[in-house]
């Protein structure tokens, strides 16, 4: 009845749900930039290797943060106060899900366990923003519009999923396979809460923008619940898969640098 891509034109389409949608993510990225650049900062002297993969995956999600400023400034748009009920990375700290930001402001050094416990938590949280990002890319990959800056996002986006499954093999070789596992289906259960969450209070703000009749609302709302209905019946289990990737060292080197997308 309403394709994902019908939605989203919808909301491209009108320059205040366009505006929440850009403000929602580039307040994700900008929170994921700072969290993983802290991360990089605070790895223990065993896992030192993963610093500069870590900085880079913190410095694309700080360009993917510009990238949404820039594609609101492109059409003369400020970005707006982000509604607490749509911050999905702070909703996911209060439910105990990665690293606390009150822990990542202190200086002392991370645990192994703690790194272990971030890359569970970008695991799963990658899967969900590389599917979100393929999807769009799929719909609007040629978009005169936004079309680069997709492509551009959902690459970075493979990128950090493959780096996520290549770290955490690398450790459960090394014996923390046990501990992986548990963090992983933590994460995932509570992920897919929060997801469900989120994408009803982010439909509820849309709607209220587009004018949307109780019916669709309605309808919407029940698709998010039935997507739910099946993450939580077994659709997780894709998120705590381990498998070497066919990206290997996604983040290795340094970060490209490309013009914003504008």
């Amino acid at each position: 009845m309403f394709s994902a891509r019908d939605l989203f034109q919808e909301i491209l389409d009108e320059d205040e749900s366009f505006r929440l949608f850009c403000s929602i993510a580039a307040g994700g990225e900008a929170q994921g930039g700072w969290e993983n650049g802290r991360i990089a900062a605070l790895v223990p002297g065993s896992q030192r290797a993963l610093a500069p993969r870590i900085a880079r995956h913190g410095a694309d999600e700080d360009k993917h943060g510009r990238i949404f400023h820039a594609l609101l400034r492109k059409r003369g748009l400020r970005p707006v106060e982000v509604p607490p009920g749509t911050d999905y990375t702070m909703l996911l700290e209060r439910r105990g899900i990665g690293l606390a930001h009150e822990r990542l402001a202190r200086r002392d050094p991370l645990t192994e366990r703690e790194i272990i416990a971030y890359l569970a938590h970008s695991r799963v949280t990658e899967q969900r923003a590389s599917e979100q990002m393929a999807l769009l890319r799929r719909h609007f990959g040629n978009h005169p519009g936004i079309g680069r800056a997709v492509r551009m996002i959902a690459d970075d986006e493979d990128n950090h999923l493959a780096y996520c499954h290549e770290e955490l093999l690398r450790l459960a070789a090394a014996g923390h396979g046990r501990t992986i596992q548990r963090l992983l289906r933590e994460c995932a259960l509570a992920e897919i809460r929060v997801y469900r969450d989120v994408s009803l209070a982010v439909m509820d703000h849309m709607g209220r923008i587009l004018g949307w009749s109780r019916a669709r609302a309605a309808v919407l709302a029940a698709g998010i619940h039935l997507v739910h209905a099946y993450e939580r019946l077994g659709g997780w289990r894709r998120m705590v898969r381990l498998e070497q990737p066919e990206r290997r060292d996604a983040l290795g080197g340094p970060a490209p640098c490309e013009a914003e997308p504008v």
